[in-house]
């Protein structure tokens, strides 16, 4: 613990002495135009995308980098892909995104659920301009995307540039900045549910652009698409810059966000009732089976945060980003488990009884506070050794996350499914996890980009990892061990492309990864528990990149195959009939097409196909082995395509289509129940007249009743019910 915080300690000296060393460089006689470091135009790969095709990404590498030059498959979402959806949460946003498996569970306003190629990201796959928004239990951020410029995906294995992440690949949610521009966009709308936003963005500049600000907010609330759910919610990003000259640069930040709803219905259900018939039929899509009385969830996270920009003489370039955050939340309320029955009390069941047909509900409480601190140093240039051109990163990153956390479950009344009454007292809860958990990560990482022989690009990225985690809890709680570890951990990825003037770039790539586990064998003795290795494991990539020279085009496909060790595998004990094991191996092999083009300025279109093999490879139980895990679809396809009329009588009307399917999955471990695979359409229409706009977006045109996925036979969620939004902006 003590090496950690000295060498966080000296990491902050660095930085402080090369920003005091930036300073004195930076007072020229005259204020230089912006043109080292920005935040918008075509060479920028954070700033805004030019219509559907994005050319450049740091997600990949941490740096400035062609799209084409990463050896990885990376997908890229803009401002205009979002906003001509309506993706009113990120989730919803990577709908169309080749590898991912997007809403998993349904519609779920406070988690954004996303898998990619196979492996849940939510947890430890989702990061902010490059840091990690980790998230444990219920201790996660969850990010508006009205306030982003773009969110990026990077699949597959990221643990060389990022730490330990999900094997299947993380997405980048890249902030809108200050602009040096003055100017305003205030957008309003509403949903056939009756739940509105207010969405406002501001940016103001003195006029050498010195000093620049934003303004980004949005406030909604009201129904929801199931009964009794509602909710309230905003958030606000206020920000300034700083930027004396062309090559230093400092942007300070902070983000408000709250959230207060009664949950929405249409999770946790039988299998029988929504993916099959029950003697009743169907459950339906609208009931909510919690309590309307006590249900509530409430939660506030704040941010605070800078990134800092420095370009020396010699063309070297200083990046710190610091971030640090709290998150508050607490939520109470029953949740279904299966059918009720004299023989079925923990919703083990398959059919239900009847008449009344009762849904067996487990009460729910819990209390979470989340503290976490991240800084990012990194310095990169450029170097010509003989016939090689190296582009070289070096770079330490800190990682500080603390939960503390009370869970609590128990006796709830059941409900009738088929009608359900409200207000029957509910039974005690008790405590079964009240824990503080701290975990310290600090890296070491490096990146060389080497070009050489007309066209050949050789990655190579190594990274040493140093993790401390402590788990502290009351004696006697099963699921709440107390342990201390320390681990530590190396990563590397090496590929190889080639780049030909045609703009077609064939690569190859493999990587290894890992992933820190806080669970632990918990002692029934009241005394330490048994922490957990780290998740590891590997990915090989072959794929083709092609940016066409007579368009704005590009098109992406890709063969892969990830393997996962370390799973947790129930092996359960006379003393501890909890107990788990690291046995567990699951392989992912797959394939996957991505293409995007600006056909004109006014026509765009996007299209993506993603087929794998999932499997689990090693278990403590053998009748998985060869399985499939459950909730992930092993086939996804989509397409959008989005057309403005660009003169004439009907101009400034645009109109936007797209289909999406969904591929069947196992709602159970061994593969005796599926989930079928589901169909969707969703439709656009705008109306552009000089700084005014209107629009009508609807997801899931024809209602199509589906189930989304089950987490086992009692964890059936329904998927999107047709969302009708309206909407109108105004822009100076």
């Amino acid at each position: 613990m003590m090496k950690t915080k000295i060498l966080l300690g000296s990491t902050a000296s660095i930085a402080l002495l090369c920003a005091g060393a930036a300073w004195a460089q930076g007072q020229p006689a005259q204020t230089v135009q912006l043109d080292t470091i920005t935040v918008e135009g075509e060479g920028s790969a954070t700033g805004p995308v030019n219509g559907y095709v994005a050319t450049r990404s740091t997600a990949g590498s941490k740096a400035n980098t062609p799209i084409t030059a990463i050896p990885q498959s990376v997908s890229v979402l803009g401002r205009d892909e979002i906003d001509d959806r309506k993706a009113l949460k990120v989730d919803e946003a990577l709908r169309y995104t080749a590898g991912v498996a997007a809403q998993a569970f349904g519609p779920d306003p406070d988690t954004d659920w996303i898998f990619i190629r196979g492996f849940q990201a939510t947890q430890t796959g989702v990061f902010m301009d490059g840091q990690q928004l980790y998230g444990y239990g219920f201790g996660g951020f969850q990010i508006s995307p009205f306030l982003l410029e773009r969110v990026e995906v990077l699949k597959g294995p990221a643990s060389v540039l990022y730490g330990g992440s999900t094997p299947g690949g993380i997405v980048n949610l890249v902030s809108k900045r200050p602009t040096a521009r003055n100017f305003g966009y205030v957008e309003a709308g509403i949903n056939n549910f009756g739940n509105a936003y207010l969405g406002i963005d501001v940016g103001l500049s003195d006029k050498q652009g010195v000093w620049s600000t934003r303004l980004t907010g949005k406030l909604s609330g009201g129904d929801q698409y199931t009964d009794v759910a509602k909710d309230f919610r905003g958030t606000i990003m206020p920000q300034i810059t700083y930027q004396p000259t062309g090559a230093t640069r400092i942007t300070a930040y902070g983000v408000y966000s709250a959230l207060d709803q009664i949950h929405v219905g249409g999770g946790f259900l039988p299998y029988v009732g929504t993916v099959v018939n029950a003697p009743f039929g169907k459950i339906r899509r609208k009931a909510f089976l919690g309590e309307p009385a006590i249900d509530d969830q409430q939660r506030t996270e704040t941010l605070l945060g800078y990134e800092f920009q420095h370009q020396f003489a010699n063309n070297w370039n200083f990046t710190q980003n610091l971030r640090y955050g709290v998150m508050t939340g607490s939520q109470l309320g029953p949740y279904g488990f299966g059918y009720a029955g004299p023989d079925a009390p923990f919703g083990d069941r398959l059919q239900p009884l009847g008449p009344d047909y009762q849904l067996y509900r487990i009460g729910f409480q819990e209390r979470t506070r989340v503290n976490t601190f991240t800084v990012d140093n990194r310095i990169d240039g450029k170097v010509v050794t003989g016939p090689l051109e190296h582009s070289l990163l070096f770079g330490i990153d800190y990682k500080y996350f603390n939960i503390d956390h009370t869970q609590a479950s128990g006796g709830a009344n059941t409900i009738s499914v088929t009608n359900p009454a409200y207000g029957a007292q509910q039974g005690p809860t008790g405590v079964y996890l009240n824990q503080n958990l701290k975990h310290h990560q600090i890296g070491f990482y490096a990146q060389d980009q080497i070009r050489f022989g007309g066209g050949f690009l050789l990655t190579l990225n190594g990274r040493y990892d140093y993790v401390d985690k402590k788990s502290v809890s009351p004696a006697g709680l099963l699921f709440s061990p107390t342990y201390e570890k320390k681990e530590a951990s190396w990563s590397g990825r090496a590929g190889l492309g080639y780049e030909f003037a045609n703009g077609l770039t064939p690569y190859v790539s493999a990587a290894t990864f890992f992933t820190p586990v806080f669970d632990a064998v918990p002692n029934l003795l009241g005394g330490p528990g048994q922490p957990f290795r780290p998740e590891e494991g590997r990915q090989f990539e072959a794929g083709v990149k092609y940016k066409p020279t007579f368009m704005d085009a590009l098109f992406t496909a890709s063969v892969f195959q990830i393997t996962k060790q370390n799973v947790l595998n129930p092996a359960p004990t006379t003393l501890n009939p909890f107990a788990q094991q690291q046995l567990g191996e699951v392989t992912s092999r797959g394939v996957e097409f991505e293409a995007k083009a600006n056909i004109t300025k006014d026509l765009k279109v996007l299209a993506s196909f993603t087929a794998f093999d999932l499997k689990t490879t090693k278990d403590t139980r053998p009748l998985l082995v060869g399985r499939t895990p459950v909730v992930v679809p092993e086939v996804t396809a989509s397409a959008w395509l989005d057309y403005t009329v660009p003169e004439g009588f009907l101009k400034g009307v645009g109109l936007g289509a797209g289909v999406r399917y969904v591929g069947s999955s196992y709602a159970n471990p061994e593969n005796t129940l599926k989930v079928p695979s589901a169909t969707l359409v969703d439709a656009a229409i705008r109306y552009q007249i000089g700084n005014w706009g209107m629009a009508l977006n609807v997801t899931n045109l024809f209602d199509k009743a589906y189930v989304k996925s089950c987490n086992g036979q009692s964890g059936c969620g329904y998927g999107d019910a047709r969302t009708v939004t309206v909407s109108a902006n105004y822009r100076w």
